[in-house]
């Protein structure tokens, strides 16, 4: 853990021994490995998720994060904006009990007709384009 942040965080030294190397595994592979989402979007998805659930230590990690993967503040603050406006259409659609099969079936229109419209499809999937 030092040779990649410097120093054992003292949330780790908290973590049973049973379970350090299996956490610092995971932890160093989604945080600082590559996988399929690039690290700056994880970090961005991580801040729009803890702006919900309102986890201070997370927001501020994920924060970071983000700006040493190169976010600026524009993008953070255009994560944090797509989290109240998907949390708040959530709300909404639970809060009026949208039927779940005449939801899903307009989904399955809309994206029939913007395939039609564009003429593109990416893996099977409509390619919307912008407003």
């Amino acid at each position: 853990m030092r040779e990649t942040v410097g120093l054992v965080p003292s949330f780790f030294k908290q973590i049973p021994d049973a379970y350090i190397e299996e956490e610092w595994h995971l932890f160093k592979r989604f945080i600082f490995g590559k996988t399929l989402i690039p690290n700056k979007y994880k970090e961005l998805m991580g801040i729009a998720i803890h702006a919900e659930t309102k986890c201070e230590y997370c927001t501020l990690f994920h924060t970071e994060a983000a700006k040493l993967f190169g976010a600026t503040e524009e993008e953070i603050q255009e994560a944090v904006h797509y989290a109240k406006m998907t949390l708040g259409w959530s709300a909404y659609l639970n809060g009026m009990r949208q039927d779940y099969d005449e939801f899903a079936d307009e989904l399955q229109q809309i994206g029939a007709y913007l395939t039609e419209q564009t003429g593109q499809e990416q893996n099977g999937q409509p390619v919307a384009q912008e407003a």
